[in-house]
C-alpha cells in the first residue's frame, strides 16, 4: 500500500511540476501533457533527468520548459508536502496530549467529590430541591418571618447547635419550620464561601456549598493560562511560584502544569522526576531542553549556559549579580553593606568579562585571587563598550576597608564555589548553539528543564531561571500587544537555601 501511494504521489508531482513549468515558462499548459501519460516520461526522466522532451515526445518542444525550471518547480511541491505533514502531525499530538490531559483534570475532582457525599453530606438534589418546593418553602418561610416579627421575636434567629450537623440539617430542610433554612432558601446557584464574621446564621452551610457545587465538572475548572513570573531573587530562590494557575483544581500537580502549558514552559526541580514524566510528552510540542550542572539526569545532552552571557550591558550584569548572590543573602541588616559591596564587584567582573569574551571561569579565577586583579580593572577602563565609571567602581570597592573587601569576596566565592568541580564548570562554558537554543525555546513553544538537588549549585540555578524569565519580559515588550501569547509557563521547585 505504501509503494502504490509513493509511486501515484510521484506521477502526480510529475505531471503537475511539468505542466507548472510549461504555464510559467510559456504561459500555457503544455499539449498532450496527461496523466496517462506521466508514467512513460517518469520512466524516461529516471535514466535522463536533463531531457524533458525527451519524456514528452508527442509534446511540441517549444512549449515545454528547461529542466531546470521543471526540477524547481518539483522540489518546491516536496517541500510543501514535507511542511503541511510536519504541521499536521504537530497539531495532532497537541490536540492529543491535551485531551489526556483534560481527562485527567476531569476525572480528579470528580473522585475527590464522592468522598464527602459518602460521609453523609447531602446531594446536590437535596440541596436544591424542585422548583414548587422551593416556591411553596419560601412563601412559609415568608409567612413566618411576618408571624415572628408580630410577636415580637427577631426575624431571623440564629439556628440551634444542632444545624451543623449535615442529618439535622437535612431533616430541617424538609420540614415547613418558621424559621427560614438556608438550604431550601438558597439560590440554584449557591454563592460562594463566606467568612464566619459574615452573617453567623448563613455561614455553617453555606461553607458546605461549593464542593457540592464543583462535584459534576463539565470540564476544565479553570483553564491554566500562567503569566510570566515577576520574582525577586529570594522569592525564585524558595521556590515560589504564584499567578492564576495556583488556583486551578490541578495546581497543585506540577506534572498537570507542565502537561497543559499551552506555550513554552520552565521548569525547576530538585529531582529528575518532573523531566522523566514530561519530557516525551513535551517534546512533541517544541524542542526539550536540560540544564543539570549535578549530572542528576541519566541523559547526555545537556544545555550548557554561561553565567556572563549579555552581561556586556550594565543592566544584565547587575541583574546576573543580584540573582547570583541572592540564595546567599543574609536577613540582618547590618550585612546589607557586605551584600552590596559584594553585587558591584560580581557586577564589575561579570562586565568585564563579558566585554573581553572570556570564559566565566575567568570570573572564579579573579575571586580566588589572593590580591587585588588589575586585569578586570585594566579591560574596564581600556574596553572601548565599558561602562563609564565602571573602573571605579571596581577599583574604589577593592580599595576600600580591609574586613568589608574581604567579606565582600568571601560571598562571591561561595556564590561561585560549585565552580571548583569539574561536571559544573562544563555546564557553565556554553557554546554558540547552547547560546541559540536557549534564546529561541520561548518563541519555539519548548521546555526548560532546571534540575539540581544540591543547594550549592543554587546561585547558578536561579540566576538561569531569572535570566529566563527577563529574557521573556522582553520578548512580551517587543510584542504588538505588550505580551507573550501563548504565556511562558514556570514550574519553580528550587532547593533550599545554603
Amino acid at each position: 500500500m505504501g509503494v502504490l501511494a509513493f509511486l501515484l504521489g510521484l506521477t502526480v508531482f510529475v505531471w503537475t511540476a511539468t505542466g507548472l513549468a510549461g504555464l510559467l515558462s510559456h504561459g500555457a499548459w503544455p499539449d498532450d501533457v496527461t496523466f496517462g501519460r506521466t508514467p512513460l516520461a517518469v520512466r524516461e526522466l529516471i535514466t535522463e533527468p536533463h531531457d524533458i522532451p525527451g519524456a514528452w515526445p508527442s509534446t511540441p518542444r517549444g512549449q515545454l520548459s528547461g529542466y531546470g525550471l521543471f526540477w524547481g518547480v518539483f522540489i518546491s511541491q516536496l517541500m510543501v508536502l514535507m511542511v503541511l505533514t510536519v504541521f499536521v502531525m504537530g497539531t495532532v499530538a497537541r490536540a492529543r496530549a491535551v485531551r489526556k490531559s483534560r481527562r485527567m483534570l476531569r476525572d480528579r475532582p470528580g473522585q475527590e467529590s464522592e468522598s464527602p457525599r459518602e460521609g453523609g453530606r447531602p446531594g446536590p438534589a437535596e440541596h436544591r430541591g424542585g422548583r414548587g418546593d422551593r416556591g411553596n418553602k419560601r412563601n412559609q418561610g415568608d409567612q413566618g418571618d411576618q408571624g415572628a416579627a408580630a410577636n415580637g421575636e427577631p426575624r431571623n434567629p440564629p439556628p440551634p447547635s444542632s444545624a451543623a450537623d449535615p442529618t439535622s440539617a437535612s431533616a430541617s430542610a424538609s420540614a415547613p419550620a418558621s424559621t427560614p433554612t438556608p438550604g431550601p432558601a438558597s439560590p440554584p446557584f449557591p454563592p460562594p464561601a463566606q467568612s464566619p464574621s459574615a452573617e453567623a446564621p448563613l455561614a455553617p452551610p453555606q461553607e458546605q456549598g461549593p464542593p457540592i457545587r464543583q462535584a459534576p465538572p463539565s470540564g476544565p475548572p479553570s483553564p491554566l493560562a500562567p503569566t510570566l513570573l515577576g520574582m525577586a531573587g529570594a522569592g525564585a530562590a524558595s521556590g515560589t511560584s504564584g499567578g492564576p494557575a495556583a488556583r486551578g483544581a490541578g495546581a497543585e500537580d506540577p506534572v498537570t502544569q507542565i502537561l497543559e502549558a499551552p506555550g513554552a514552559a520552565l521548569v525547576s526541580s530538585t529531582t529528575p522526576d518532573l523531566w522523566t514524566a514530561t519530557k516525551t510528552a513535551r517534546a512533541k510540542l517544541g524542542p526539550v531542553h536540560l540544564f543539570d550542572p549535578t549530572l542528576a539526569c541519566d541523559t547526555p545532552d545537556r544545555l550548557r549556559w554561561s553565567p556572563h552571557h549579555g552581561c556586556a550591558d550594565r543592566a544584565t550584569a547587575a541583574s546576573r549579580a543580584t540573582s547570583l548572590l541572592a540564595p546567599l543573602r543574609s536577613p540582618r541588616p547590618i550585612d546589607a553593606t557586605i551584600h552590596t559591596t559584594a553585587e558591584t564587584v560580581l557586577r564589575c567582573w561579570l562586565h568585564a568579562a563579558a566585554l573581553e569574551k572570556r570564559p566565566f571561569r575567568e570570573v572564579h579565577r579573579w575571586a580566588l585571587a589572593t590580591g587585588q586583579t588589575a586585569d578586570a580593572v585594566r579591560i574596564l577602563r581600556t574596553h572601548p563598550k565599558a561602562t563609564s565609571g565602571a573602573a571605579g567602581e571596581l577599583e574604589s570597592a577593592l580599595a576600600g576597608h580591609p574586613q568589608l573587601r574581604a567579606d565582600a569576596v568571601a560571598l562571591i566565592r561561595r556564590a561561585l564555589a560549585p565552580l571548583g568541580r569539574l561536571h559544573v564548570r562544563n555546564a557553565c562554558s556554553a557554546e554558540r548553539a547552547d547560546r541559540l537554543a536557549l534564546e529561541s525555546f520561548i518563541a519555539e513553544a519548548g521546555t526548560l528543564y532546571v534540575v539540581g538537588e544540591d543547594p550549592e549549585v543554587l546561585p547558578l540555578l536561579n540566576a538561569l531561571t531569572q535570566s529566563v524569565v527577563e529574557h521573556g519580559r522582553r520578548m512580551a515588550a517587543r510584542s504588538s500587544d505588550g505580551r507573550l501569547d501563548p504565556p511562558l509557563t514556570s514550574v519553580l521547585h528550587l532547593p533550599a537555601k545554603p
